[in-house]
């Protein structure tokens, strides 16, 4: 895999100025167009650019230099640095942009409504927040936790699904332990549930009343006072 130098055009500056090399080797190495490395000689291009030497900076030797003068054809190739440095690990909250701000509330109330084994250094992690922030929305103290909505941190942005299972994967192992002697609540088997025994003792049970017993009603009593009614507007 070929690899571009550092500054490319100032580096183009510097071979042009300093080498004998032909605009096709430089364009190569530089991996600029050839009519663009002839600019550059014409000074029609790269103005007030600075030439940076490429032997300083290690990714070109003066043998390769001498040799790919000495051959039109031979294309340079930018040496690779044998210093390996590593990678920055990310200290602190994680940079949210401001566009995404306004949807880490939703992001941490559904993290503590799902996952509320997860600690707090790890959900700031996760959406880069505070931990006061987290306080007050665990605590329904937050100025906005009447229009919040519990909204899943990955579909917001706000994190990958892999940082969010390693997390949930953590906090698992944070979770407090059943008591001794306690047996850690969880469903029956289907094989309980559906067996003949557990069928049968559910079916003979009676069916809860949905509603109360009617009383009895005394026809002639009824009648007596639809009589008594007549009655009185025969008298009238």
């Amino acid at each position: 895999m070929s690899i571009t130098p550092l500054m490319p055009k100032a580096t183009a500056v510097w071979l042009v100025d300093n080498t004998a090399l032909g605009f096709d080797q430089i364009a190569a190495f530089c991996k600029l167009h050839p009519l663009e490395v002839k600019a550059i000689a014409d000074g029609e291009a790269a103005q007030g650019i600075k030439g940076m030497d490429p032997v300083m900076s290690g990714q070109l030797t003066r043998e390769e230099i001498e040799k790919a003068s000495n051959n039109p054809s031979y294309r340079m190739q930018v040496q690779e640095s044998k210093v390996r440095v590593p990678e920055n690990k990310r200290k602190g909250p994680r940079y949210t942009p401001v566009s995404r701000r306004q949807d880490r509330p939703n992001a941490i109330l559904w993290i503590v409504r799902f996952h509320p084994e997860l600690l707090d250094a790890q959900i700031m992690r996760l959406v880069g927040t505070t931990k006061p922030t987290i306080e007050a929305i665990r605590t329904r103290t937050h100025w906005n936790s009447a229009h919040l909505e519990p909204m899943d941190p990955v579909t917001l942005g706000l994190c990958s699904q892999i940082e969010l299972d390693i997390e949930v994967e953590k906090g698992a192992k944070n979770a407090p332990k059943p008591a001794e002697g306690e047996e850690p609540q969880s469903l029956l088997p289907v094989d309980e549930t559906t067996s003949e025994e557990a069928m049968a003792a559910a079916f003979s049970k009676p069916a809860p009343s949905t509603r109360e017993e009617e009383e009895e009603v005394d026809a002639d009593a009824v009648f007596a006072n639809f009589k008594s009614g007549d009655e009185d507007d025969d008298q009238r």
